[in-house]
């Protein structure tokens, strides 16, 4: 009876450190779960201030001299500046530093859900032809008399570039349904259509005259000089869309980063989920250029340096990659303005300066892991 006794005490002696060890360990998993989400908020808010910082300082920076206290006086009390300085403010330089904020914001949060639904650290919003289709429907109305709509050549422009950027997606759209939406498919679509849709583009431009060939030219190059705040909210409308949208699907993509099979183990309709984020990113992005033309990088560069900073957590990287991209064209816009004194680049010509090598360091990148 005694050595049962024994047995017993011992078996509730071990029984209680396994139930002690397990709460330490519960107790832990759970305080480093909260480190981890309170180190990611604190990381938003940085980036957060760092975008309405650059907003700041992109308001401020043009040929007429405003200092950071008089823009400030200007945007929360109005009637205490001047009446050029108000026009300065909210009618010249606002709404180009706010086009610079949301479309810099819709192309980095394109650049991350290609950049998961694609699994290619080198996809961005241009990799399935959207860019190209935008400048297909642009020269279109450029080269073409096409008054008898009835909109003003202001809303022409933009409206026939999102009719064509959203023609193509629902092109590849039809086609990854038809035949299957797997990554290689996919991509092959959109590198065949990209390079049809800029023959034709080339093709425009060699039947247009020389005023026309010249408005082409200035497309392609990206530029925020025609933004307005009815364009601003437009565009703004369309990513809170999207960028909602988005988060429904946050969890399906996390776990796609782990793996095609991963997340089709978890009970993940993959295919689903790739077209609809592709929808997704074609909306964003053809409202985006519809207005300011190509202005490339920004979508690839944007989601890297959220990842960096934030890891592969969509409930993070997705709102990161969307301020990142904000703040990347956001200081594209101040380096356009400050350059060259007294002229402002298009802000297109910027990011291709910046970007080019940044997007060479990162194929390094690549081919340096893909070796080790």
């Amino acid at each position: 009876m005694n050595a049962v006794n024994k047995l017993a005490t011992q078996a509730l002696s071990v029984d209680t450190e396994t139930i002690e060890t397990g709460t330490l360990a519960t107790g832990g998993m759970a305080s480093a779960y909260r480190k981890f989400i309170i180190k990611r908020v604190v990381l938003l808010a940085v980036l957060i201030c760092t975008a309405v910082f650059s907003l700041l300082l992109d308001i401020s920076t043009g040929p007429a001299v405003l200092g950071l206290g008089d823009i400030l006086l200007g945007l929360w009390s109005p009637e205490s500046v001047n009446s050029a300085t108000q026009v300065i403010i909210w009618d010249v330089r606002l709404p180009y530093a706010l086009m610079a904020l949301v479309v810099g914001a819709c192309l980095g949060l394109g650049g991350a859900e290609m950049q998961t639904v694609l699994n290619n650290p080198l996809a961005s919003p241009f990799t399935l032809g959207i860019g190209s289709a935008a400048t297909l429907g642009a020269s279109l109305a450029i080269v073409f008399d096409l008054s008898w709509v009835g909109l003003s050549y202001t809303y022409l422009l933009p409206v026939m570039a999102f009719i064509s950027a959203m023609a193509a997606s629902l092109i590849i759209f039809l086609l990854s349904r038809t035949l299957g939406a797997n990554v290689h498919t996919v991509v092959l679509f959109g590198i065949a259509l990209m390079f049809g849709l800029n023959a034709l583009v080339g093709l425009l431009q060699f039947v247009a005259d020389a005023g026309a060939l010249q408005q082409i030219v200035f497309w392609t190059m990206g530029s925020l000089a025609r933004a307005n705040m009815e364009k601003v909210t437009l565009v703004f409308c369309v990513l809170v869309i999207c960028f909602i949208w988005s988060l429904s699907h946050v969890w399906a993509m996390t776990s796609l980063r782990a793996g095609e099979e991963q997340a089709k183990s978890s009970g993940v309709n993959v295919q689903r989920v790739r077209l609809v984020v592709l929808l997704r990113v074609s909306l964003i992005t053809a409202a985006a250029l519809a207005f300011v033309g190509e202005i490339g990088f920004i979508g690839l560069i944007g989601p890297h340096i959220a990842r960096m900073l934030l890891g592969e957590d969509h409930r993070f990287f997705l709102p990161g990659s969307a301020i990142a991209g904000a703040i990347l064209l956001s200081l594209s816009s101040i380096v356009s303005k400050a350059l060259i004194p007294g002229v402002i680049l298009p802000v297109g010509i910027v990011t291709a300066i910046v970007g080019i090598p940044l997007f060479i360091s990162l194929i390094m990148t690549r081919g340096r892991e893909s070796v080790s």
